[in-house]
């Protein structure tokens, strides 16, 4: 199995690293921010960089697109996993035209609302988690397991 991390840096690429028991074992690639925080954790590790700023920028959604688009032709995971953010957006849908499998964490500091990365992903996650009880009548179809960190 081809595991694909996807993540902006700081917290959401933290996030993802802490399922190291889960993805240590795979083959596996990052797609992240090219940012210190995301290279010295990552030395060793396959890393595609995208573009930033991504909240609310079109400009970078498009390129991003693009990152897309040439990673999972070249990589071809079998499956995409993201905490957000954005970036997520365009490896989610086009993952899914290629027959990778998805799964989306959603940040652990919602505890009852959801975020736009959230929303755009949900429909078609495969798996969509979420840390907290309340966050269940937000994303119903999700899985709550309780605190990643």
């Amino acid at each position: 199995m081809k595991v694909c991390m996807v993540g902006s840096s700081g917290g959401h690429l933290t996030h993802l690293y802490m399922l190291k028991p889960f993805w240590q074992n795979k083959e596996r690639f990052w797609v992240t921010f090219d940012k210190v925080d995301a290279q010295s954790l990552l030395t060793g590790e396959r890393m595609y960089p995208c573009y930033y700023p991504t909240n609310r920028n079109i400009r970078n959604l498009l390129k991003n697109t693009i990152v897309a688009w040439k990673v999972i032709r070249k990589e071809k995971p079998d499956l995409i996993i993201s905490s957000g953010a954005a970036v997520a957006v365009p490896f989610f849908y086009l993952g899914k035209l290629f027959g990778a499998k998805t799964i989306y964490i959603e940040v652990f500091d919602r505890i009852d609302t959801s975020t736009i990365t959230g929303k755009l992903v949900y429909p078609i996650a495969d798996t969509f988690i979420v840390e907290w009880e309340e966050m269940l009548s937000v994303y119903p179809k999700a899985i709550n397991l309780g605190c990643i960190f």
